[in-house]
């Protein structure tokens, strides 16, 4: 009875182990396999935005004339901006008007940009990375515009669907401070652009997008993360108002649209304690975080971009405001827009 038992306890003993090994030998190779998988993503891990001003004015130009004026050649402006970081080994204080004109000149010959570019060893990743910054501020939309009797239409158009963080009509001044030091709390590099302004100033949003982040954070104060529709922008802007930071209704979660109103420019920061004023200056922090991945979320590997150039060329597209509600002293846009990622 005994040895009887034993033989068939020694036989599901080994069974179970044959069931062990081959479990682990099929954890091993989902193990490599994920692991074949990460190592064949192509991430992007850095990026060097260095386009000037000058360049985006010049080749945006290019893209909406094209489109507007339903022309034979239409231009993408992006593909445009990569082929000269290419010829100018991506630094954009060389940029000729000449170059650009070459382009175009090849394009309208007939060449395609695929010809053009098939010996640029670089132009596929200065696309990627360019596409990443700018792919959300150019396209169709839809505006409210003023009528001549004094009611508004709305009109269909073809352009620059981003705007300035700071409403229409108010003032502010910003300077080149990327990757300037700070100190508060541990010494480390400036990651924006900050727009030194009035208090209760309105702050809007630059593209379209989702709430992602609200709320108290020490180095920022009252603050505000946008993450574009398409996942790989971060807009993130910071010190906004004591007391009332926030526009009416904007929560996490919420759905924005470029040029609404989000917030007041304030000097809150700096801090541990909530809703203190530590900053010395009035300003907005505005910052742009690039996501290839979202590994890059909320780690080392964060991407963040110089701006500066940005707010430049938004100058030219800035929203206005009204005041809402007398109550609680809010602000609004006055004339409503749409575009086809809010509605789909």
């Amino acid at each position: 009875m005994f040895i009887h038992t034993f033989k068939i306890n020694r036989k599901f003993f080994f069974g179970l182990l044959l069931l062990i090994a081959l479990f682990t030998s099929i954890l091993c190779f989902s193990s490599l396999a994920k692991s074949d998988d990460s190592e064949e993503k192509d991430i992007i891990k850095w990026v060097d935005f260095n386009v000037s001003c000058e360049a985006l004015q010049a080749t945006s130009k290019l893209d909406i004339l094209s489109h507007q004026n339903h022309e034979e050649i239409t231009y993408n402006w992006i593909e445009l901006l990569a082929y000269l970081a290419c010829k100018n080994g991506n630094n954009f204080k060389h940029f000729k008007q000449s170059d650009l004109d070459a382009l175009t000149d090849a394009l309208k010959s007939g060449k395609t940009m695929e010809e053009l570019t098939q010996n640029m060893k670089y132009y596929d990743y200065y696309y990627r990375s360019f596409s990443a910054v700018l792919r959300g501020f150019i396209g169709n939309y839809q505006i409210e515009t003023p009528s001549k009797n004094g009611s508004s239409i709305w009109e269909t158009q073809y352009g620059l669907k981003t705007f300035l963080p700071i409403a229409k009509n108010y003032h502010f001044t910003h300077y080149d401070d990327f990757g300037n030091s700070r100190s508060y709390g541990f010494k480390r590099t400036h990651l924006g652009n900050d727009l030194m302004g009035s208090i209760g100033t309105p702050v809007v949003a630059v593209e379209s997008g989702i709430v992602e982040n609200i709320g108290w954070n020490q180095y920022g104060g009252w603050r505000i993360g946008i993450r574009s529709f398409d996942t790989q922008r971060y807009y993130y802007y910071a010190h906004l108002r004591k007391d009332h930071p926030y526009a009416l209704g904007i929560s996490e979660g919420t759905t924005v649209k470029a040029g609404d109103v989000i917030g007041y420019l304030g000097m809150t920061g700096y801090s541990r304690n909530e809703n203190v004023n530590n900053v010395n200056i009035p300003h907005l922090h505005f910052g742009m975080q690039l996501i290839f991945d979202e590994s890059q979320v909320d780690s080392p590997n964060e991407i963040w971009i110089n701006v500066y150039e940005i707010i430049e060329f938004l100058k030219q597209n800035r929203s206005e405001v009204f005041l809402s509600n007398r109550d609680t002293y809010d602000y609004s846009r006055k004339y409503d827009f749409s575009e086809n990622s809010i509605e789909e």
